[in-house]
C-alpha cells in the first residue's frame, strides 16, 4: 500500500453501468465520470451485494454478505450493531463524515460516522413493509408511478441531490483543508438515477425521446423472473412504447444531472488543492433493468440489475487501465479502511482491496457472490461470477448459465447445455461454500415472517400500502394502497 490519503467515496443510486460514457454508451454524456476513468481505473467485472438499497448498503458497510449481516430487505436495515468501516475509522482516531442517502435504520443509531449530514433512512423507521410479504406474492400496485412520474422537471430527489452536492462541496472547502491528525473519509451519497424518472429539463433535452432505442423484450421468462415481475409488473403500467422513450430519455438525464453533481466536487477537489491528497472511488449501490427484457427496478441477478460502475482514481489505480477480476460490495471494507492507513480490517471478512487487485494480473479463479431475498422474490436468488461465468441459482427452481464473454447481454442460458454439466456443478460447489442456500432462504423467510407479525399481520400491512419511494429528510411517507392500479 501506497501513502495514506484522504478518500472521497461517491455513490449512486441504482445506476445501470451500461449508462456511461466511458462504458461505451453511444448517447449519455457523462464527461466529468468519463474524465475520471481516464485519470484511474474501471472495473469491469463489480456487483452489488445484493440488487436493491437497503441490503446493499449493509453490506458496502459492514464487508459481510447479505446472509451474514441479515438485512434481508428494505424493511431490515443496517442498525450499528455489526461493525463498519465507518465505526473502525473514527476509533482509529478518523474524521468520517457522511453526506445523503444512507438508508440505515434511523438517525438514532450509531452507525460509525463522526458526522451524517442531511442522511436519508428507511422510511418512517420501518421501511418496506410490503416487500416482507413473499408467500403468496402480492401485485404491487405502486409500481404504476414508475410510469407516471416521468419526462422533464424537478422532483423533491432532484432537489435533494443539488443539496447533498452543495453540502459535499462546503464540506471540502472547509473541514475538508482543515488541518487533522489523520486522513479524512468523506462518504457522499447521491438519489439520482433512482426513480421518479423526472429529470430536471436542461437534461432532459439532450436525449429527445425519438432518438432511444427501446430494449429489445425478451420472452418467456425464467419462472422466478416471471414470478418476480408479475408481483412489479412495471411495464404493464406504460401505455406506449412512446412512454417507455421518455422514461429512458429521463433516466440518461438523471445520469447526466449526475455527472453534473460529481463534476462540482471533482472540480472542488482541484480549486482546494486536495486532489492531490484525495483519493476517489465512485460506484453504485445497484443496477437498474432499465426496460431491457420488458424489466424495470433493480432485483434481478442480470447485468443491468446486478452489475454496478466502480471507477477509482488515486496512486494505486493506473490511468486508463480497466480490471477484469471481478469485485463485489464486500470489498469496500477493507478498500477504505487501508486508503487511509487505518488497521488492516480483511480479518474474518471475504473481501480484499480492490486496490490490490487493481494491481494483479487478471483472476479468472476469483468470485463475486450476490444474493437477493427481499421484494418480489418468491424464493432466494444466488450469482456468482467466475471467469466468463455467470450463474445463478433460485432456490426450488432451475439455475441459468450465461457466458459473459461471449454472450453479454445474456440471452442464451446455458444451464440446458450438456457440456455445462460440469461447470453447473462446480458453482453449486462454489455456492454451498459461501452459504447453505436452501436454509438461508429460510433464515430469511423466518426473520421476515416474525417482522409481519410483529407490524399487525399481512392483512394490516397490505391494507397500510406501500410506497414506489423512500421520501427525503423532512418529507412526508406517500403510502400507496391497492388503488392506484385504477
Amino acid at each position: 500500500m501506497t501513502q495514506p490519503t484522504n478518500l472521497l467515496v461517491i455513490m449512486d443510486d441504482e445506476h445501470n453501468k451500461k449508462i456511461l460514457g466511458c462504458n461505451g454508451h453511444p448517447l449519455v454524456q457523462t464527461p466529468h465520470l468519463d474524465r475520471l476513468a481516464a485519470e484511474g481505473t474501471i472495473f469491469d467485472s463489480a456487483y452489488s451485494s445484493s440488487p436493491i438499497c437497503v441490503p446493499a448498503r449493509a453490506a458496502f458497510a459492514t464487508g459481510r454478505y447479505v446472509h451474514d449481516n441479515r438485512c434481508w430487505d428494505n424493511a431490515i436495515a443496517y442498525d450499528g450493531r455489526i461493525p463498519s468501516w465507518a465505526h473502525r475509522l473514527r476509533a482509529a482516531g478518523h474524521v468520517v463524515t457522511s453526506i445523503g442517502k444512507l438508508h440505515y435504520t434511523n438517525d438514532e443509531i450509531d452507525a460509525g460516522f463522526t458526522e451524517q449530514i442531511i442522511p436519508m433512512h428507511i422510511e418512517a423507521g420501518v421501511g418496506d413493509l410490503y416487500g416482507l410479504i413473499r408467500d403468496p406474492l402480492p401485485r404491487r400496485h405502486q409500481s404504476a408511478d414508475l410510469a407516471r412520474s416521468i419526462g422533464p422537471g424537478e422532483s423533491s430527489y432532484t432537489r435533494y441531490d443539488r443539496d447533498i452536492t452543495t453540502r459535499t462541496v462546503d464540506w471540502l472547502r472547509n473541514d475538508g483543508r482543515r488541518l487533522h491528525a489523520k486522513p479524512w473519509v468523506l462518504f457522499t451519497s447521491f438519489i439520482a438515477p433512482h426513480s421518479p424518472l423526472i429529470a430536471p429539463p436542461e437534461y432532459f433535452a439532450l436525449y429527445p425521446p425519438s432518438h432511444i432505442e427501446l430494449s429489445p423484450k425478451r420472452v418467456p421468462y425464467h419462472p422466478w423472473i416471471k414470478a418476480w415481475n408479475d408481483c412489479y409488473g412495471f411495464d404493464d403500467y406504460f401505455e406506449s412504447d412512446e412512454q417507455r422513450r421518455i422514461a429512458v430519455a429521463s433516466y440518461y438525464g438523471l445520469c447526466s444531472f449526475l455527472d453534473a453533481n460529481v463534476g462540482r466536487i471533482l472540480a472542488t477537489l482541484e480549486e482546494t488543492g486536495l486532489a492531490a491528497t484525495t483519493r476517489v472511488i465512485f460506484l453504485a449501490d445497484h443496477g437498474d433493468n432499465l426496460g431491457a427484457r420488458a424489466l424495470w427496478g433493480k432485483s434481478t441477478m442480470y447485468e443491468e440489475s446486478a452489475g454496478i460502475p466502480v471507477i477509482a482514481r488515486g496512486p494505486e489505480f493506473a490511468a486508463g487501465v480497466r480490471v477484469r477480476t471481478p469485485i463485489s460490495h464486500v470489498d469496500f471494507h477493507p478498500t477504505i479502511t487501508a486508503a487511509v492507513g487505518a488497521p488492516d480490517a480483511s480479518v474474518g471478512l471475504p473481501g480484499r482491496p480492490i486496490q490490490d487487485i487493481a494491481r494483479e494480473p487478471y483472476d479468472p479463479t476469483r468470485i463475486a457472490f450476490s444474493e437477493y431475498h427481499a421484494a418480489g422474490g418468491v424464493s432466494a436468488a444466488y450469482m456468482l461470477r467466475r471467469g466468463p461465468y455467470k450463474y445463478i441459482h433460485y432456490t426450488g427452481f432451475s439455475p441459468e448459465l450465461f457466458d459473459l464473454e461471449r454472450d453479454p447481454e445474456e440471452v442464451r442460458d446455458l444451464a440446458g447445455d450438456p457440456a455445462m454439466v460440469g461447470v453447473l456443478a462446480d458453482f453449486e460447489r462454489a455456492l454451498c461454500a459461501i452459504c447453505d442456500p436452501d436454509q438461508t432462504d429460510a433464515d430469511a423467510k423466518r426473520d421476515q415472517q416474525a417482522l409481519i407479525a410483529a407490524h399487525g399481520g399481512r392483512e394490516k400491512i397490505l391494507a397500510r400500502g406501500g410506497s414506489s419511494y423512500t421520501p427525503i429528510p423532512g418529507e412526508a411517507v406517500n403510502l400507496l394502497g391497492n388503488d392506484t392500479a385504477a
